[in-house]
């Protein structure tokens, strides 16, 4: 899964990004209004993380443009504004979760993986298809109750194909959600990727429709 953190406070933003890393999470940085805003209309994110009190262009500015421009991703607002009236202004912005410093690390990593979930038609942290089960809060998976280790880009390809259970992905959006915006794009990575992944789960798991991309479905036989 791929975030947009947009933070000018240089040492918060490290402490961030940190923690998304060791959550198996791909992040892109921003440290002004002006670069964030054009990230997001230019990359595809599974959730942001935006300051408001941000030089060059207010946070609020960014996220009413986004919503204007028809960005839809779940944007979790971060400010030092605590007045009940910034927050409703956040809120009817766009903005999809509010949360006021200083904060616990472990709250904001709570409410960006609900925002994915909820985003994704998925409430629950676990996830199945068939014998495979990954519980995204643990980072664990399991094919038939049995661990599977994963490195952190089979782990986060694996999450994006699970929270997109039985959907096409093809190789443009997965490698947009998995990688960091100065990946090679036009890379065979993904074949490589997907074909490890096959060989440590069963590889009748992930289909490849020729022409189209990748499909997580289950077996003929767990059907």
């Amino acid at each position: 899964m791929r975030i947009l953190l947009i933070e000018d406070d240089l040492e918060l933003a490290n402490q961030v990004i940190k923690m998304l890393h060791t959550a198996q999470y791909v992040i892109d940085v921003a440290h002004d209004g002006i670069e964030g805003l054009y990230l997001g209309n230019s990359e595809y994110y599974d959730a942001v993380i935006l300051d408001l009190g941000l030089p060059r262009l207010d946070g609020l500015d960014v996220l009413m443009q986004w919503r204007q421009a028809g960005r839809e991703m779940p944007v979790l607002i971060l400010t030092a504004r605590q007045t009940w009236r910034e927050k409703v202004t956040g809120l009817q912005a766009g903005a999809d979760d509010y949360l006021a410093k200083p904060f616990a690390m472990e709250e904001l990593l709570a409410r960006v993986e609900a925002l994915i979930r909820r985003a994704s038609g998925h409430p629950n942290p676990i996830f199945k298809c068939g014998e495979i089960t990954i519980d995204t809060n643990l980072g664990r998976v399991t094919l038939a109750n049995k661990p599977i280790t994963l490195t952190a880009l089979e782990f986060r390809t694996l999450d994006y194909l699970m929270q997109h259970n039985h959907r096409v992905i093809s190789k443009t959006e997965l490698t947009e959600h998995i990688y960091g915006q100065d990946f090679e794009r036009d890379s065979n990575v993904i074949e490589v990727l997907i074909n490890r992944l096959r060989n440590k789960l069963d590889p009748t798991y992930i289909q490849t429709r020729r022409g189209l991309g990748y499909q997580l479905t289950e077996p003929a036989n767990n059907a």
